[in-house]
């Protein structure tokens, strides 16, 4: 039995849907700890693609239970939307289910959302606008509308008519915005409720339950590490917790249920919307990452920032999240390239900084220091073993492996299922290594592999 959590060590984007569908093949539950639809996962199999935003990419599998979790903010108009593409599909949503603790967007956070962050001009955020912020905001302030509270129609309409009330104040006295209609809202909710009602459950029982017979759990993050409301790079962060402690909140199991945290990492690095991003690329090299990576957006469509591999950040992952090991993607996307950087540290202030500011504005200031390797210039998409792969190809993932200081278990070369080498088992493997009495990694990559 083996309970896993795969979150993005990056700033999101790194591809973990491909990842989370891959192991999904082994899980008997997939559940989603967090996030909304600002998030969003592409999968492609046979040919076909599939664009999640709330649904857990287990789905795709018949015999698999797809949980939401209580820590997820849910859309009901995008999460029924994506329902019934799924079906017109033949894909069975029988085994879909919401936790009843889960908090709903409302059409007031959109609206704020947009509002706000138009208000902010040249201090914006790069919020998707869809509402994801103001829900967390009003559970932080217990004022949220839950998955349990559309269930009853006299506890929505009683709960919707004031807060709808309170709201259009807002709307309108802040933000010169049209108020809400509390009927029309009131009325749309509850036709969502009776079509989601099959599937709404307490999911922290279930998640329980399934621990006791000793299933296999994959739990499923949304965005990445760099995007943690807590651990992020602040302010320019999701608003809830995509690191591996966010997973246990958010789908109400404890941390000595976990058994392995897998991180999925970009061969290079990507960032959507504002910020600082020490070695984003803005010539000839990042536009040629942008076009062969297809860097735009599942949920927004927005073009993403591009640049090189960061192991400042990767380290603040791997430390963050306890991780284990790591999937790789996009490996293919650096195949043209005659020369590949590293960033291996910062020099912040004439100072070298090997580890990640607190501090946005220091972080801002941050220029990368290189390090290159040379790059390999063959084609890797048809690669399926670790000995096909270049010798610099190879040469540049055990460089990456060593700066993490974890073992690479999953290469992606592609965006289909069979696009992939598995270098060790990424849910049986070891560990991640102690380090020795001089703080050394004992053991830090599958070296009989990678030295092949």
């Amino acid at each position: 039995m083996a309970n896993v959590i795969v979150i993005g060590a990056q700033w999101g984007d790194e591809g973990k849907g491909k990842i989370t569908d891959l192991l999904s093949r082994s899980a008997d539950v997939v559940v989603r700890p967090q996030g909304g639809v600002n998030a969003g996962h592409t999968l492609v199999v046979q040919g076909q693609t599939f664009k999640l935003h709330l649904i857990p990419s287990g789905i795709l599998y018949p015999d698999t239970e797809c949980i939401i979790g209580s820590g997820t903010v849910i859309d009901p108009s995008v999460l029924l939307r994506e329902i019934e593409q799924l079906k017109a599909l033949n894909i069975s949503v029988d085994n879909l289910f919401i936790s009843q603790i889960a908090h709903v967007t409302m059409p007031y956070h959109r609206l704020m959302d947009k509002a706000s962050e138009e208000r902010r001009g040249k201090h914006k955020i790069g919020t998707t606008g869809r509402g994801i912020g103001p829900t967390y905001a009003d559970k932080s302030e217990r004022t949220g509308i839950r998955v349990i509270d559309l269930m009853n129609a006299d506890d929505l309409r009683e709960k919707l008519t004031w807060t709808i009330t309170y709201k259009n104040v807002i709307l309108e006295k802040l933000y010169n915005v049209p108020p809400l209609d509390p009927e029309e809202v009131i009325a749309e909710y509850l036709d969502y409720a009776e079509q989601l009602r099959p599937h709404v459950i307490d999911s922290s029982l279930k998640i329980y339950e399934a621990t006791q017979k000793k299933k296999n759990i994959l739990f499923e993050g949304a965005q990445g590490t760099l995007l943690d409301l807590d651990h992020g790079t602040y302010p320019y962060v999701t608003s809830s917790n995509p690191v591996a402690g966010g997973a246990c909140v958010g789908s109400g199991i404890g941390p000595t249920v976990i058994d392995r945290v897998i991180g999925v990492a970009k061969a290079y690095t990507t960032r959507v919307g504002e910020g600082p991003f020490p070695t984003e690329l803005h010539e000839e090299i990042g536009a040629i990452l942008c076009d062969r990576g297809a860097e735009f957006g599942t949920t927004t469509g927005r073009q993403r920032r591009c640049g090189w591999f960061d192991a400042v950040i990767g380290r603040y992952a791997v430390r963050i999240n306890g991780l284990d090991c790591l999937a790789v993607t996009k490996l293919d996307v650096l195949d043209t390239l005659s020369e590949i950087k590293v960033c291996v540290a910062y020099e912040l202030d004439g100072k070298i900084c090997h580890h990640l500011p607190n501090s946005a504005n220091q972080f801002a200031r941050c220029k990368p220091i290189y390090r290159t390797l040379p790059g390999w210039q063959q084609d890797t998409g048809d690669c399926r073993n670790l000995e096909d792969l270049p010798r610099q190809a190879k040469d540049y993932l055990k460089f990456l492996a060593e700066l993490m200081e974890v073992p690479i278990a999953i290469i992606s070369l592609g965006a289909s299922r069979d696009q992939t080498i598995i270098v060790e088992d990424p849910i049986h493997g070891p560990k991640r290594a102690l380090l020795d009495e001089n703080g050394t990694p004992r053991e830090i990559l599958s070296y009989e592999l990678l030295d092949s």
